[in-house]
């Protein structure tokens, strides 16, 4: 299936709880920010070869309608940043990486739909309370 993939990806394979991105550039390679992709340890960007990649998990391609970049670009781009070594898990992980190669915008949807998680569960438990104390209603207090 390699000589099929268009240049340029977006590669994503699942790795359990999380998933792992990175960017095809053509004859059977992936550039991707090595960190945490097999392991707990972080490591710098780095070119493998697919398989190394997916790491026996599969993975699919992530379409964008809003690339900002030629296929030939987005491969550049990530090569450009070869040997970079400033992995961090909430601001410059693989999606943060991968979307800005392609987006030039370094957004991460993992990221901030875990971080988004608190927030919701804040909004639900305080709508729970506002409709709890509309239904009970306290005897007014009479002096």
């Amino acid at each position: 299936m390699n000589e099929n993939l268009p240049l340029g990806a977006h590669l994503v394979t699942p790795r359990g709880w999380y998933s792992h991105h990175g960017i095809y550039v053509g004859n059977g390679r992936v550039v991707h920010y090595s960190g945490f992709c097999n392991a707990f340890h972080r490591g710098p960007v780095q070119e493998v070869s697919v398989a190394e990649f997916e790491y026996g998990h599969g993975f699919e391609i992530r379409l964008h309608s809003d690339a900002r970049h030629s296929p030939a670009e987005i491969a550049a781009r990530a090569r450009g940043r070869l040997g970079e070594n400033r992995y961090r898990l909430f601001a410059n992980n693989c999606e943060h990486f991968c979307q800005w190669c392609v987006t030039g915008c370094a957004r991460c949807e993992q990221i901030e739909q875990l971080l988004s998680l608190p927030v919701a569960i804040a909004r639900r438990a305080a709508g729970a309370v506002y409709a709890l104390a509309s239904l009970v209603r306290l005897p007014s207090a009479s002096l």
